[in-house]
């Protein structure tokens, strides 16, 4: 009857303390600091080839649970750089693109705008700061903008404008990047 709870405990109890515990170091933010925890693997297979260089385009197709907290999206873009960085890769390595649309497009707005829309101040800029200065290309589909109604003086200045979601993607995709929907 005790027997699986026995055996998971044992089971448990080989595991190292790092494993089990939230140790200062153990969630790690090498690059992107504001956003994208990782936990560094080095023994792990799948590791990335450090003199790769790595073409990427994000969609980002959902909006935060609450306009407080970092779209996760962005945060898995974040996670990215911070994985290959991580793992050696040097960031001029890493051509990555995040193009928002649909629930997600209102991470591009501008502090003021996405005050008044919604009562806070837009926690993703830091994160899309950080991306651009790291070589991170964050747009928006224009089109997307416009069906949400939002003026284009709204739009941060840390954000590229797009003419959509589906041209870029297509057209990254010409140029040999791989499509990582979020």
């Amino acid at each position: 009857m005790f027997r699986p709870l026995l055996t998971g405990l044992f089971v448990l109890s080989l595991l190292p303390a790092t494993a089990m515990a939230d140790d200062s170091g153990f969630w790690q933010t090498p690059t992107i600091a504001s956003a994208g925890k990782i936990h560094a693997l080095p023994q792990a297979a799948y590791q990335p080839d450090r003199n790769a260089t790595y073409k990427v385009v994000f969609s980002l197709t959902k909006a935060s649970d609450k306009p407080n907290q970092v779209n996760p999206a962005l945060d898995r873009v974040a996670r990215s750089v911070n994985l290959y960085v991580q793992a050696g890769v040097p960031l001029d390595h890493l051509k990555f693109v995040a193009i928002a649309y649909g629930p997600a497009t209102p991470i591009a707005l501008s502090d003021a705008a996405y005050r008044q829309q919604f009562g806070v101040a837009n926690p993703n800029l830091p994160v899309i700061e950080e991306l651009r200065k790291h070589g991170v290309d964050v747009a928006v589909c224009g089109q997307a903008w416009a069906e949400h109604k939002f003026d284009y003086l709204w739009m941060d200045s840390h954000v590229t404008l797009a003419l959509s979601a589906l041209t870029t993607i297509t057209e990254l995709q010409q140029q040999g990047y791989a499509l990582m929907p979020l």
